[in-house]
């Protein structure tokens, strides 16, 4: 399959969140709340300017007075037979959780875009966190996870082609104003590349089992012990089924726009010692401290993960370089009087089951968008080099009550030499000089472009002209490690028009 051209567009995770979402969905159940309020902004927009979806049509949303009406508006169209989709984040995401049960457990295709914001505990907080996403454990979504702008674009498509076709209803998730309100100059899908890969087949067997008068079945009854654990287990293959399913899509993004998406993408050096497992948009940080600690000689790695649920040990592990010898897991959560948080209990639960002998220790990270910069993840790894590495750590703060955080020391800069920062700064030196024949301008001309990667590309190393922001708000540096891997660059599509204006809902509506 060639590889398809897309067009550039700045904008932030939020719009393409919504950009392919509007794509597969013909109602949209709404309620705002931050951080993921633009989502279903965005989509309102473009069904009252008239936007066609790939089936032709527009979509149809439904603004109700809560989360929970939301979530039982998505739970009665997908009844209906209509792809249904909704946009959320922390208390909002907890009020839809029962009707999450009912929805995966009648095997229905929703897609949940989420901003993964913190869970209010002590107090609240509106910033990025994954304790709302990791609630949602227990309710049978499989969950997706994205570190970027780009990703978001790319993968969210999967999460809705994969629903339709695996019948398990998907959590497409991503850091809430991190990723959610990071503006990129991302590639865009085109709709009739979207169209292309979706399975028609499914779509009408998903009608066909819609509720019809004319065709009455029984469906939501009351069961009692005889029958109800029998029933529960006849899920099982469905999920056995979706990460292949889950994979197949991924290869089929793949082929279209030359990126190496996989259920756990690797990066680093192939035969790594130390490696850090994480989602979301710390991957991108521990990135630029990978290729500043393999160009200095280490051997670090990183693996990052995107099929969060159902999690498949077996990938996991083909992921790992076989040279690994202790691992690191960051989750941005705090799951108190646990053993471990929730990504830590599934890595070695993962490795035990794969009979993989390796030292795991588990870290938090990020909690109420505590920033994470590049010192941080040297800690993690200078961490990870003691014979005996300290287990459930913090970084990012000074825990001087119960002692759990990691020294963190000054970090060497890992950006590269020619950042917005850096221009300011040899600006700043230069207008304090006296001009003269020798340096006047001279700091200009000695300052050439320098591409760094693309945040399109989940574990590739290639060349662009595109920059982005790390969530230590340092832009990337160039792929220094000496051991890259490839993929191939795009240019998107135009994605659907919108207004300058960031939300319509009214103030006496919002919840925060």
């Amino acid at each position: 399959m060639a590889i398809v051209s897309r067009k550039k567009v700045s904008m932030d995770g939020n719009q393409a969140a919504a950009t392919v979402s509007y794509a597969f969905t013909e109602v949209a159940g709404i309620y705002p709340i931050t951080p993921s309020s633009p989502m279903a902004d965005y989509v309102d927009q473009w069904s009252a300017q008239g936007l066609k979806n790939i089936f032709g049509t527009t979509v149809k949303v439904m603004e109700m007075e809560s989360e929970a009406g939301a979530a039982g508006t998505v739970h009665g169209s997908l009844g209906a037979g209509a792809l249904t989709t909704t946009y959320t984040a922390s208390q909002g995401l907890l009020l839809m959780i029962p009707n999450m049960y009912k929805i995966a457990g009648e095997l229905l295709p929703a897609v949940f875009h989420v901003s993964a914001r913190n869970i209010a505990t002590h107090a609240l907080n509106i910033f990025g966190e994954h304790s709302d996403v990791y609630a949602c454990r227990q309710t049978g979504f499989a969950m997706l996870a994205e570190s970027n702008p780009q990703e978001v674009m790319d993968l969210g498509a999967v999460a809705h082609l994969a629903a339709i076709e695996g019948r398990v209803p998907f959590i497409n998730f991503f850091d809430g104003f991190r990723t959610s309100h990071e503006i990129q100059k991302i590639e865009v899908w085109d709709y009739a590349d979207l169209a292309d890969m979706l399975n028609m087949d499914a779509v009408r067997a998903f009608r066909s089992r819609a509720l019809n008068p004319e065709h009455p079945v029984l469906r939501g009854s009351n069961e009692n012990g005889d029958v109800y654990f029998q029933h529960r287990e006849a899920c099982n293959r469905y999920y056995d089924a979706l990460p292949d399913v889950v994979e197949s899509y991924m290869n089929k993004v793949n082929e279209k726009l030359g990126t190496n998406y996989g259920l756990f993408n690797y990066y680093g050096a192939p035969d790594a010692d130390r490696v850090i497992v994480a989602m979301g948009s710390v991957c991108d940080v521990t990135e630029e401290v990978i290729d500043y600690l393999n160009a200095h000689g280490e051997k670090v790695g990183l693996v990052k993960v995107h099929l969060y649920r159902p999690f498949s040990a077996e990938r996991l592990v083909a992921a790992l370089p076989k040279t690994v010898e202790k691992i690191a897991v960051l989750d941005r959560t705090k799951e108190p009087g646990a053993l471990g948080e929730p990504l830590y209990l599934d890595v070695v639960t993962a490795l035990a089951t794969q009979g993989v002998s390796v030292k795991v220790v588990g870290g938090r990270y990020g909690l109420g968008s505590k920033d994470t910069p590049p010192a941080s993840i040297f800690a993690v790894y200078e961490n990870l080099a003691k014979d005996q590495p300290k287990n459930q750590f913090t970084i990012g703060i000074v825990d001087d009550v119960t002692f759990h955080s990691l020294e963190e020391k000054p970090a060497p800069d890992t950006a590269p030499a020619v950042t917005i920062p850096c221009l300011l700064a040899r600006h700043w030196a230069a207008s304090r000089r006296e001009p003269s024949p020798a340096n006047s301008g001279a700091w200009a001309e000695t300052v050439p472009w320098v591409p760094t990667r693309t945040p399109s590309r989940s574990s590739a190393t290639i060349p662009t002209s595109t920059f982005r922001l790390t969530s230590s708000t340092t832009p990337r540096r160039p792929a220094v490690s000496p051991f890259p891997t490839c993929a191939s660059a795009t240019t998107p599509s135009s994605p659907p028009t919108t207004s300058t204006r960031l939300t319509s809902w009214p103030a006496t509506t919002r919840r925060i």
